[in-house]
């Protein structure tokens, strides 16, 4: 069976087209590594790239977009509705085909070294195998991060030095299985009504099982912004559903909902863009579709 990884960096740049597609070329100039799917937005002031492609080209295309973002994305000068940690904010990686998680962590591994020796930017690692959580990491943003690595020995990076890099900030490698980024916009003008359902529905405050989930204002409009950790246990419909409810009690209508980056077939309802009020085509979004592009492109 081929070995298919996947890695969805998520980088601090939303806004300038150049960097966005510099980002792209760099990636795509790897032999074997393929971007499949790029979703920016510039009130959150970042980018999702989706790459998948044999272990080593996606290792290394990963690696090489790095190191450009920490040499074009400064954090000094950056403001968006998204927290962040660094340039390279958050670079998960996913087994696809003929890899499990283990494989992965390996692979993220050799990736957290390069970065943390060769590119001077502290690296923690989160999800399959480590007990710190994503969510531990970027609590307080950059600052709170930087001030643990100094003051905590629990915060000691686990590679790259135990300094903040003065413009690129600290990454975050991980492994984790596929998961489904989804935004529902509301019909109000404020954040508040987004911050109370986003406490309400995700899992740490007692609500849905697998959802972790944020309030923002976006384009002046609520957004509810959440990851879904596990689809077959809680599907983006019942997330929806969930909104809706909560939603009317406040007096705050719907008025959509979208998918960030890839989603897989099994994790939408019949008639979707229908269902969810999605505001964009259903199939540029699947992900089996994608990958079998790929496959057939690469055979």
């Amino acid at each position: 069976m081929r070995r298919v990884i996947e890695c969805v960096p998520n980088f601090s740049e939303g806004r300038d087209q150049g960097v966005i597609e510099t980002l792209r070329t760099v990636i795509t100039t790897t032999v074997g590594a393929h971007v499949v799917d790029v979703h920016s937005d510039r009130s959150h002031h970042r980018s999702v790239f989706t790459i998948v492609g044999s272990v080593d080209a996606v290792a290394e295309a990963t690696f090489q977009a790095v190191r450009t973002a920490s040499t074009q994305i400064d954090l000094r000068r950056h403001h968006g509705a998204h927290p962040r940690i660094g340039a390279a904010d958050v670079v998960p990686f996913v087994p696809l085909a003929g890899l499990t998680l283990d494989d992965c962590v390996d692979v993220a591994h050799r990736l957290g070294r390069r970065v943390g020796e060769e590119l001077g930017i502290p690296v923690f690692l989160y999800g399959h195998g480590v007990p710190r959580s994503l969510p531990a990491i970027r609590r307080g943003g950059l600052a709170g991060l930087a001030k643990r690595i100094e003051h905590d020995e629990a915060w000691i990076p686990d590679f790259g030095p135990r300094r903040i890099h003065p413009t690129a900030g600290g990454t975050a490698v991980g492994v984790r299985n596929i998961l489904v980024a989804y935004n529902v916009m509301l019909d109000c003008e404020s954040a508040e009504p987004a911050k109370q359902i986003a406490r309400a529905i995700r899992s740490s405050d007692g609500g849905l099982p697998e959802v972790r989930a944020l309030g923002f204002l976006v384009a002046g409009r609520g957004q509810v912004s959440m990851n879904l950790l596990d689809i077959d246990t809680t599907p983006p419909l019942a997330v929806f559903r969930a909104i809706q409810g909560h939603a009317a009690q406040l007096g705050v209508g719907v008025v959509g909902s979208e998918i960030v980056g890839l989603v897989p077939e099994r994790a939408l309802p019949p008639d979707a863009k229908r269902q969810l009020m999605l505001l964009h085509a259903v199939e540029p979004h699947l992900l089996e579709s994608r990958v079998r592009r790929y496959l057939g492109d690469a055979g």
